[in-house]
C-alpha cells in the first residue's frame, strides 16, 4: 500500500539520472589509474608524471565557481547533455596523445569538464529529489558516483594491462557513451527561482562562488574523508603487489557490494535522525576497514577489509554531499554542489601529494593507519557541530 504522506522519490527520471551518473563516473574513473603509467609511456619526468593528478584536480577546482555560478540561472538539461557530451569527446582525444605535453594539455581541459558536468549532477540531483527524502535520495545518487569509483580503477587496470592504452580508451568510450543516451533521456525541472533569474556576469564573484558561508564545515569535514580515502586510491595496487595478493579486485567487489548494501538504511537514518551520528558511524567502521586492511596478507582479510570499509565509507560521502545541500538555500545548490565536489579533488590531490612522500618512508600497512587519523579527526568535528547544533536548538526553546 502507498503512502500518500510520503513523496515519491524513484521517479522515471531519477532512475534514469541515477544510472547516466552511474555510467559517467565508470567512464572517467576507468582512466584513473592508467594515466600515470601512459604519462610515463610517453617519457614523461617524475614532475610530469605528478602533473598529470594536479593540473587535472586544479583545473576542476577553477572551473567549479564558473558553473555553479551559470547553475543560479541556468535550464538544467542542455547542462547534463552538454557535460557528458564534452567528457566523451575529451576521452576520445587521449588517442591522438602521442606528446606528453599535449597529453597534460588534454588533462587540464579533461579537469575543467568534470569539474563543470559532476558540479551540474549534483545539483539536478538534489532537485529531483523530494525535500523529506534528501538523504536517502542523494544517498542512491551517491551510491551510482561511489560504486563507479569503486569498480572502474580496477577494470582500467584490467584492460590496461592485458590489452593497452587504446583498447582502455575504447571500454570507456563506450560507457561513455551509454551515459550520454541514458542521461538525455530524463527529464529535469528548472527551480521557479531560477528560471526567473537572468544571467548577469557582472555579479559573478570567484570566491562567492567558490564557497557558501553555510555550509563550508561539512565542506571541510569532507576534505578530511577523502584524504584518508587517498591512500586506498593511490596505493590498494601496489599494497596488492607487496603482499602478494593477485585478487586484489576483490578488495572493490566487496567494497561496492557492502555499500550498496547499507545505502537504504543510511539514507533513512540521515532523513529521521540528522547527519552526525550516521557520520560518526560511519568514520569508526572507516577506520576498522583501514586497521585491518594494514594487517592483511591473505584474500579472506582482503575481503574483510574491503567489506569492513565499504560499509563506513560507502555512506560517508553522500552523507556529507546531503549534509552539505542541507545547509544551503535552492539557489546555491549549484555553488554548493562546486565546494562539495572541490573538497573532494583537494582531498585527493592533497593525499596524493603527502602520503606518496610518507610512503617513502614507511611500509603501506603503516600509511593506511596513518590515513585513519583523518576519520578521528572527523569524528571529533562531527561531535563538536552536533553538540553546536543541539546547543542552539536549546537556546531557541528558552526564547520561546
Amino acid at each position: 500500500m502507498i503512502n500518500k504522506d510520503v513523496p515519491v522519490l524513484w521517479t522515471k527520471s531519477f532512475l534514469l539520472f541515477i544510472i547516466g551518473n552511474f555510467f559517467l563516473f565508470m567512464s572517467f574513473m576507468m582512466l584513473l589509474p592508467t594515466m600515470p603509467p601512459q604519462a610515463k609511456a610517453l617519457g614523461a619526468t617524475d614532475f610530469q608524471v605528478g602533473l598529470v593528478t594536479t593540473l587535472f584536480a586544479f583545473s576542476a577546482i577553477i572551473a567549479r565557481p564558473f558553473i555553479g555560478f551559470l547553475l543560479e540561472s541556468s535550464s538544467r538539461k542542455w547542462l547534463v547533455v552538454v557535460g557528458a557530451i564534452a567528457l566523451f569527446l575529451l576521452t576520445i582525444t587521449y588517442t591522438f596523445s602521442s606528446m606528453i605535453i599535449l597529453f597534460l594539455v588534454i588533462r587540464f581541459v579533461h579537469g575543467i569538464v568534470w569539474g563543470c558536468a559532476t558540479t551540474v549532477n549534483g545539483t539536478v540531483a538534489v532537485e529531483l529529489v523530494p525535500s523529506k527524502r534528501i538523504g536517502e535520495g542523494i544517498g542512491y545518487f551517491g551510491l551510482s558516483a561511489t560504486i563507479g569509483m569503486i569498480i572502474a580503477p580496477s577494470l582500467g587496470i584490467l584492460i590496461y594491462q592485458n590489452f593497452g592504452f587504446h583498447a582502455m580508451i575504447a571500454g570507456s568510450v563506450i560507457i561513455g557513451l551509454l551515459g550520454i543516451v541514458t542521461l538525455a533521456s530524463g527529464k529535469y525541472h528548472t527551480p521557479t527561482s531560477v528560471q526567473a533569474k537572468t544571467l548577469n556576469f557582472k555579479e559573478f564573484s570567484f570566491i562567492n562562488s567558490l564557497f557558501t558561508r553555510d555550509s563550508w564545515y561539512p565542506a571541510l569535514v569532507t576534505i578530511l574523508t577523502t584524504f584518508g580515502y587517498g591512500a586506498i586510491v593511490t596505493f590498494i595496487v601496489i599494497f596488492g603487489e607487496e603482499r602478494g595478493i593477485d585478487q586484489i579486485f576483490l578488495y572493490y567487489f566487496c567494497n561496492a557490494i557492502m555499500a550498496t548494501a547499507v545505502r537504504p538504511i543510511s539514507g533513512k537514518w540521515f532523513d529521521r535522525k540528522g547527519p552526525w551520528t550516521l557520520i560518526m558511524i560511519c568514520s569508526v567502521l572507516t577506520i576498522a576497514g583501514l586497521w585491518v586492511l594494514s594487517y592483511t596478507y591473505s584474500v579472506g582479510m582482503l575481503i574483510l577489509a574491503g567489506a569492513i570499509f565499504g560499509a563506513g565509507y560507502g555512506s560517508l560521502l553522500p552523507a556529507l554531499q546531503a549534509w552539505v545541500l542541507s545547509k544551503t538555500a535552492s539557489e546555491k545548490r549549484g555553488t554548493a554542489n562546486g565546494m562539495f565536489y572541490s573538497a573532494i579533488d583537494f582531498g585527493l590531490g592533497l593525499s596524493a601529494i603527502l602520503l606518496g612522500v610518507v610512503s617513502a618512508f614507511v611500509d603501506l600497512g603503516t600509511v593506511f593507519q596513518l590515513s585513519s587519523i583523518c576519520f578521528v579527526i572527523v569524528i571529533f568535528m562531527t561531535l563538536y557541530d552536533f553538540r553546536k547544533q543541539k546547543s542552539q536548538e536549546k537556546k531557541k526553546t528558552i526564547a520561546v
